[in-house]
């Protein structure tokens, strides 16, 4: 099936529901579709559902009696649209729905989004699809239904097919829908031309297909982005205003949204260590590993192994809405609320410079070393890119670097490749920074890794010159990060 040109992106998950959907395999089969909302999920099944020649059912937030009353309507419609249907259990509205592929010359699509509001009246229905598309069931052998459920809290989605779940071994498909990337994310917002624009958007608002609707137009230059930024995201009317708040209220897992909360801000201002946490939060370090887990399992935080000390993990922020809201919204609301916007930003610009541009350009360093550099760029194929800090006798102190590119090959001890610093302040990359990863390379023991040099601000001339003639120093601009490779 071809793709619609209104469907931005998502080749790799169109494909992934047109093998599953035309796969001529006999018997009806299941798959999951899930991420965090406004990833364009229904957008996507509804257009697939278009092409397809399929059935969609949305479920509400309403009471079991009126949700089976709506798959009773989508049944009925499917038929041909005659008579009233009626179901009186899910093990008969479910039935009745996997035989929409009975006698079907070619496979049957059927979509049941927002499966999570039915579970909360019918926590029954993976039990009962479980038997319904038992081996030898009607639905198994009989007919040709391509079953695909869909929704947005994602441990309730995840949890489906876990460990003992009734569903486990059942489903062909499991695709889960992120946000763009961030090049994809550019080019959807209309950015691709400025990639220092590029970044400073997707740092605020990250991936999230939908907040460009809820932002309107995008700023045209980077010139614009402060204005823009007190305009859309700082603005109380704006529908971006509470949605730091919206991400977390949206997961079954998370309860007690203020602990939830606190453990956020403290990752966004820097404590990503879990001690750190711990004496940010004030909570014992033990009582951490909920919090962390329930909000890595929603991904809104992303936790990263060190480099070479597998059990040094740094917890990050993953949902760039999450640190604004964290470090400008939440602190600033009783100013922003009246309307002090433009005041708040002029105060926080440091903040939002070392806390929200700086790590965010350190991850665009290492997902760009892992999804777009070449072997030749980097030395090797990468298996693991991370941080890592590197302990000097010589200066008595800790170096940090932001990007260590590892290579794993079978049968072989894992290598570093490259080594790189992100610099996003106002200060060009120099022959001096040149010889700190020089050094941190020695004490890495990484003879003949290469040398990456991330840099907003661009190069000195001595720099540029030295590089030249040094094929271990490559040097990754704005444009090379978003074009190059």
């Amino acid at each position: 099936m071809s793709k619609p040109s209104d469907v931005f992106d998502r080749d790799r998950e169109w494909a992934a529901l047109d093998r599953f959907v035309s796969a001529e395999r006999p018997g009806a089969t299941l798959g999951l579709v899930y991420g965090r909302r406004r990833q364009g999920k229904t957008y996507l099944l509804e257009a697939l559902c278009e092409t397809a020649g399929g059935v969609y059912i949305a479920a509400l937030e309403q009471s079991p009696a009126q949700n089976l009353a709506r798959v009773a309507d989508a049944y009925r419609r499917a038929r041909g649209g005659a008579g009233l249907v009626v179901f009186g259990s899910w093990e008969e509205a479910l039935s009745a729905v996997l035989s929409l592929g009975e006698d079907a010359s070619a496979p049957t699509l059927v979509v049941i989004d927002e499966l999570p509001y039915l579970l909360r009246g019918a926590p029954e229905l993976p039990s009962v699809l479980q038997a319904l598309l038992s081996p030898r069931s009607a639905a198994a052998t009989r007919s040709r239904t391509r079953l695909v459920l869909c929704g947005s809290a994602l441990s309730t989605m995840e949890g489906l097919l876990a460990g003992g779940a009734p569903l486990r071994g059942r489903a062909t498909l499991e695709l889960m829908v992120h946000p763009f990337s961030y090049r994809d994310a550019a080019r959807f917002w209309g950015t691709a031309h400025d990639p220092v624009l590029s970044m400073l958007l997707h740092a605020l608002v990250g991936g999230t297909p939908a907040y460009r609707e809820m932002c309107g137009n995008a700023p045209s230059s980077v010139a614009e982005i402060d204005e823009w930024a007190t305009t859309t995201l700082l603005d109380p009317a704006s529908a971006m205003f509470r949605e730091g708040n919206t991400l977390l209220a949206e997961e079954a897992r998370i309860a007690d949204a203020a602990v939830y909360f606190s453990v956020l801000g403290a990752i966004a201002r820097g404590a990503t260590r879990r001690v750190e946490i711990a004496a940010a939060t004030g909570r014992p370090e033990g009582a951490l590993a909920h919090s962390l887990s329930a909000l890595a399992d929603a991904r809104l935080i992303a936790p990263l192994a060190d480099a070479f000390k597998l059990r040094r993990t740094t917890y990050h922020i993953a949902e760039p809405v999450l640190r604004l809201h964290q470090l400008v919204i939440a602190p600033h609301e009783g100013r922003l609320v009246r309307h002090r916007a433009g005041e708040v930003w002029a105060e926080v610009a440091d903040t939002v410079s070392a806390q929200v541009y700086g790590p965010h350009f350190e991850h665009l360093a290492r997902t760009w070393c892992a999804e777009h550099a070449s072997q030749e760029t980097l030395g090797g194929t990468p298996s693991r890119v991370a941080p890592t800090v590197v302990a000097c006798r010589e200066h008595r102190e800790r170096h940090e670097l932001d990007v260590v590119v590892l290579e794993k090959k079978v049968q072989a001890r894992e290598r570093v490749v490259a080594l790189g610093e992100a610099k996003w302040r106002t200060v060009t990359f120099g022959v001096s920074h040149l010889a700190r990863l020089e050094h941190c390379r020695d004490l890495l023991g990484a003879d003949g890794a290469k040398l990456l040099c991330f840099s907003k601000e661009g190069f000195s001339p001595a720099l540029v010159d030295a590089s030249r003639t040094r094929p271990d120093v490559e040097l990754i601009d704005p444009s090379r990060l978003y074009g190059g490779e």
